[in-house]
């Protein structure tokens, strides 16, 4: 199965559903399932200091608080969800023709950047919306090595 991996809190808020459209500075033709890998690491964020910086603020932590995800307590090093990828279009930023999200035109599905969506991505020029669907959290975490770009993750059975 194809993997991407992503730094905490961002990791969880896909595997919780919060965040629907995962934004990367590069797209994809890639479509179909995915699995969610949250990262060892937290570079990216500053390490711990960094992440309980990101957690203080909203709606970070009005998703994880009550959902029982405290910055210590988020899982790391383990794919923590399925997903599938059904599109990878250019950031609203970049197309302006695209202000409120996107619409699956085969499933009617919807993408809508609200206020929350927004807060949880990078929608900056030149950047691609990675949009999520049918996200199923994984009842325990697995443990695996992250990699970056997409990469093959070796289902365990």
């Amino acid at each position: 199965m194809k993997a991407i991996t992503l730094t905490q809190p961002w990791a969880t808020l896909v595997a919780l559903g919060a965040k629907r459209i995962e934004t990367r500075s590069w797209g994809t033709n890639y479509r179909g399932p995915l699995a969610i890998h949250a990262g060892k690491g937290l570079g990216p964020v500053g390490g711990m200091a960094g992440l309980i910086h990101q957690y203080s603020f909203s709606p970070f932590w009005d998703v994880l608080l009550p959902n029982g995800y405290p910055p210590e307590k988020m899982p790391r090093g383990a794919v923590i969800a399925t997903c599938r990828l059904v599109g990878c279009p250019p950031t609203p930023t970049t197309h302006p023709k695209i202000q409120t999200g996107w619409t699956d035109e085969e499933t009617g599905e919807q993408w809508d950047l609200d206020p929350q969506e927004r807060a949880f991505g990078d929608y900056s020029p030149g950047r691609f919306a990675w949009l999520l669907s049918d996200i199923k959290m994984l009842p325990e975490p697995i443990p695996a090595k992250g990699a970056l770009s997409i990469w093959e993750w070796q289902v365990q059975a």
